[in-house]
């Protein structure tokens, strides 16, 4: 199946609320124009040159989202143009991607990564660190946090996998009934994302169900 019916299909099988974010990473130019080509606008990179080189190559309506883990030292190169910034997991890179958006005159949405995994290699605030970044980010004028984002840990137990993104749905409204503005919870993958749509996704990131196996 093409690249594009693999696109039409994938908004076919999720509701309507839900947004797709197509992970491009280590792909090329030409199968993301064939996803493009097919309507879709969102594309993920999980590394900050790659996603500059291909932002300055591709079409300016690419909304480019980072879902790698960020080094602070790197903000600065996707601060003209990033959307969405998914896994931002410390304090100290919140102040950094302030900084850089402030120097670009921009707001940059993020995500707050939250640790639900139960695995140590997994990145992320726990759900009391998630309260006091929140705090913190109202102190700072040039991001805002849009929302949260959380991986389950690798495994094959779906009752697990539901278990952990049904934790991290709760903490998402209990910020909300404490008039946090957020709007996005980003759960779910190629591999889980029916499980995290029914737990209360509403944006997921799919890579090899579009793109196929990935070429390192």
């Amino acid at each position: 199946m093409s690249i594009a019916k693999k696109i039409t299909s994938l908004l076919q099988e999720i509701p309507q609320h839900v947004e797709l974010v197509a992970v491009s990473k280590t792909k090329s130019n030409e199968d993301i124009m064939e996803a493009y080509n097919a309507g879709q606008r969102v594309f993920g990179e999980n590394k900050i040159q790659d996603m500059t080189r291909k932002q300055e190559e591709l079409p300016k309506d690419i909304q480019w989202h980072m879902i790698g883990h960020v080094q602070s030292n790197k903000v600065k190169y996707m601060a003209p143009y990033v959307a969405l910034i998914h896994g931002v997991d410390s304090l100290k890179l919140l102040k950094e991607i302030n900084k850089q958006a402030k120097r670009n005159n921009r707001i940059i949405s993020c995500l707050l990564q939250i640790h639900i995994a139960k695995e140590d290699s997994k990145f992320g605030f726990s759900a009391e660190e998630c309260h006091q970044a929140i705090q913190m980010a109202t102190t700072l004028s040039c991001v805002q946090i849009k929302g949260l984002m959380g991986m389950a840990s690798f495994t094959k137990d779906q009752k697990q996998i539901s278990e952990e993104f049904a934790g991290l749905k709760t903490l998402y409204d209990q910020l909300i009934e404490q008039n946090t503005s957020l709007e996005i919870l980003s759960m779910g993958m190629s591999g889980d994302f029916p499980l995290a749509i029914a737990q209360g996704s509403n944006l997921i990131r799919v890579g090899s169900r579009i793109f196929g196996p990935r070429s390192y």
